[in-house]
């Protein structure tokens, strides 16, 4: 069975096709080519997997290829300057197409040079990690890593349409699969506490990737995702508690080196940070954080930072963040379960005691 949902926005409105077998479905690429120019974007380890599928739903277009090494650690510029390598040695036109085959590391970064190659040009996504199927494919943010700070490099460009193939979730390693779990249970956290409930009934059979589970949970991520998208494109608001976890985990991230930790554990580990500090400012119960920790232990995640990841190195890097406003660190909390709030309202004191055993 297949999925379209539409993410809308006006007339740069996209769809979003979910669904078995969809990765050789020529159908689904056609209506967003501009001409015969198409670049694919791949790296190491998916490029063998399902490079001839993408080719054979192109025969006919003129299709060039570039491909990456594999993992966070080569998104920089460096790596990144390879794709334009590739176009402008192909002679492609702004009128060309990319399509980033891979998981988050490709999407952004083949966007990101979307964005900027001859001022924009179109491209597509084509996700292959359950993290990106559900959260980074959507949405149009795209960018590389600075060694100061994750991410903070990058565009605003939204994709023509995304073509996630459930199939592609076979080849996935076990803590990838865990990974791309902590940015699902985001959604229920920050929007839709029923959904929250559900997985915690359906763990289970998510980690056994049972078919129907995980169609379910993509279609619902991107439906929750799509919606805020279309309402705040820019994170001039609500977009922004997307984030959730994601200050906290960029830290992790920063500091531990790139690579060293999957996106998904460390935003894991954030979660329950924010549901820590969200306690120590009244607004969650014990009971809530014990449930949070609790959800995110389930899908085979880490709760604490590294241990030698001290407070005041958190504060440092958690100090070079995109939502830093006026030089006040913005923060996305919880009222509770399923209602989350971005705030720059926090007691210092408290901030530090929540980092303080964010290691234990």
């Amino acid at each position: 069975m297949t999925w379209s949902l539409s993410v809308a926005l006006a007339e740069r409105a996209y769809p979003i096709h979910i669904g078995t077998g969809l990765i050789g479905d020529r159908d689904l690429y056609q209506p967003h080519l501009s001409s015969s120019q198409v670049m694919i974007v791949t790296n190491e380890t998916v490029g063998p997997l399902y490079r001839d599928a993408v080719l054979g739903a192109l025969e006919g277009y003129q299709v060039a290829e570039v491909v990456l090494p594999d993992g966070e650690q080569f998104k920089t510029l460096e790596v990144w300057n390879r794709i334009f390598d590739a176009l402008l040695q192909a002679r492609f036109g702004r009128d060309c197409t990319l399509i980033a085959l891979g998981g988050g590391v490709v999407g952004d970064m083949a966007g990101f040079a979307a964005a900027c190659y001859q001022r924009g040009v179109g491209f597509i996504q084509v996700p292959t990690t359950l993290l990106a199927q559900v959260d980074s494919s959507v949405g149009g943010k795209t960018g590389i890593n600075h060694p100061a700070g994750k991410n903070m490099i990058g565009a605003f460009h939204q994709p023509r349409a995304v073509i996630a193939d459930t199939a592609t979730l076979a080849t996935l390693p076990q803590r990838e699969l865990s990974a791309g779990l902590a940015e699902v249970i985001k959604y229920g956290l920050i929007r839709d506490d029923a959904f929250l409930s559900w997985l915690e009934a359906h763990m289970a059979e998510l980690l056994a990737r049972d078919p129907d589970a995980i169609a379910y949970v993509i279609r619902r991520s991107c439906e929750i995702k799509a919606e805020i998208v279309a309402a705040d494109e820019h994170e001039a608001g609500q977009r922004a508690l997307l984030n959730l976890g994601h200050t906290f985990g960029h830290a992790i991230e920063t500091a531990s080196g790139y690579g060293a930790w999957l996106h998904g554990e460390a935003v894991g580990v954030g979660m329950c940070l924010a549901a820590d500090l969200s306690m120590r400012l009244g607004w969650m119960t014990d009971t809530d954080l014990a449930r949070v920790r609790r959800l995110v232990t389930s899908a085979g995640l880490p709760t604490a930072a590294p241990a030698d990841l001290t407070p005041e190195q958190f504060m440092e890097h958690m100090s070079v963040d995109k939502k830093i406003q006026d030089g006040r660190l913005r923060l996305v909390l919880m009222r509770y379960p399923g209602e989350a709030l971005v705030t720059a309202d926090i007691d210092p004191d408290l901030l530090y005691a929540t980092l303080a055993v964010a290691s234990e």
